[in-house]
């Protein structure tokens, strides 16, 4: 097939999804043409390991001054703020010329962010993948975050963005999710603001894969008091996971072992998080060229998070190292790894603290769940049979009368 696909940002190794998704596609044959945004130079640059793979990329710069405009025009309308923040006109115009070109079998268009941009495509079928479900995020920061500024910015865009994710599923031939619970959520948006009558797109379930060639178990020993959480350190659930854990369940850990040390990996850490480190257990690192000898050395990955939608991608990648992981039921619900088996799930603070130390006491445990998570990955979380089924989606779209 010829894919036209776009993305509101540059797929990197840190937009997973896209960027293994295309790669993969264009592995098993099929050409692939993207338009995306950028919101930084750097970012542009990062179009380039596409190219590298024979990806025709062409990148549309979004300044901040772009975006902060965007979102002020989209006060005075319906629109939600996240639907315009990197909406370039030239890459709608672009895209209705490369859609009216008669060279394309299909568009994919990924992320709310991008959504809006279906409003150029008339013949060709259309994908959307939603990846998460946006009103399901927007309520739980506002029922969870601790951060004043996310809560007050789901407060604003979250009934729009309910109205709008609705009615996508009737813009678009097919819909992705990355899982179940972001299709059910789709769906009951489906339900409470279309008619009856309306005709409303399949949503399947695609999830999120994890390269296990790049993210493989490591030879050297761990380091039994080391615990390890991951991720971009900007974004507010994990902020709010990282002050949960170091204010919570440290306190419980260090009454059993003082010597435990709370490791924080990630970019962006904000202050409340650096300063964590005021205690000498506690390391925030920032930003790190290459996660794998964090997640290689520590005893145990945690994913504290209180709330999450998808697939956290930093589970994946600690069971692919085959690290024992302690995750909220939250970080757990987008995945199908058994709780006890291959990965350990805690509500409370005083749970938390237990199943860590499980861990950390317990060398038959911490291998049991290590060489189960990595079998867990291998079967359920490959980009090759990922790509295969978003390939499914894409036969069923061409199908449709």
């Amino acid at each position: 097939m010829n894919l036209l696909y776009v993305t509101p940002y540059v797929p990197s190794a840190i937009r997973t999804r896209p960027y293994n998704l295309i790669r993969e596609l264009a592995r098993q044959g099929h050409q692939v043409t993207l338009l995306t945004a950028a919101t930084s130079a750097p970012e542009a640059r990062e179009a380039e390991r596409l190219r590298d793979g024979g990806v025709q990329v062409e990148v549309f710069p979004v300044s901040r001054p772009r975006s902060l405009a965007n979102c002020l025009a989209a006060l005075l309308t319906r629109e939600p703020l996240q639907a315009v923040y990197a909406y370039h006109p030239d890459m709608e115009r672009r895209l209705a010329q490369l859609a009216e070109s008669g060279r394309f079998d299909l568009v994919h268009i990924e992320h709310l962010r991008a959504a809006r941009l279906v409003r150029a495509v008339r013949d060709l079928p259309k994908v959307y993948d939603s990846v998460d479900c946006i009103s399901l995020l927007f309520e739980q920061t506002l029922a969870r975050t601790p951060r004043l500024g996310s809560r007050l910015m789901a407060a604003l865009d979250l009934a729009r963005t309910r109205r709008y994710e609705a009615l996508l599923l009737t813009r678009y031939d097919q819909v992705v999710v990355t899982s179940r619970r972001d299709r059910e959520a789709l769906e009951g948006l489906a339900r409470r603001y279309l008619p009856p009558s309306a005709p409303t797109a399949l949503v399947t379930v695609v999830t999120n894969g994890v390269d296990l060639d790049y993210f493989r178990p490591q030879d050297g020993p761990r380091d039994r008091r080391m615990v390890v959480f991951t991720g971009k350190m900007g974004y507010h659930a994990n902020v709010a996971g990282a002050l949960f854990f170091a204010r919570q369940v440290l306190r419980h850990i260090w009454a059993a072992d003082p010597q435990v040390r709370f490791w924080v990996v990630g970019k962006d850490p904000p202050p409340e998080v650096r300063r964590l480190a005021e205690d000498e257990r506690v390391v925030v690192t920032g930003t790190v060229e290459d996660l794998r000898p964090y997640l290689a050395r520590a005893a145990v990955a945690v994913c504290p998070v209180p709330y999450a939608v998808g697939v956290q991608n930093k589970v994946l990648e600690a069971l692919a190292i085959a690290t024992p992981v302690v995750c909220t039921a939250a970080a757990l619900a987008g995945l199908e790894a058994r709780d006890g088996e291959d990965v350990l799930s805690a509500g409370d603070s005083a749970e938390f603290a237990r199943q860590v130390l499980r861990v950390l006491e317990e060398p038959e445990l911490a291998a049991r769940l290590g060489a189960n998570g990595r079998k867990y990955v291998e079967a359920h979380h490959r980009w090759e049979s990922i790509a295969e089924r978003l390939v499914g989606v894409y036969r069923a779209s061409l199908a449709r009368p």
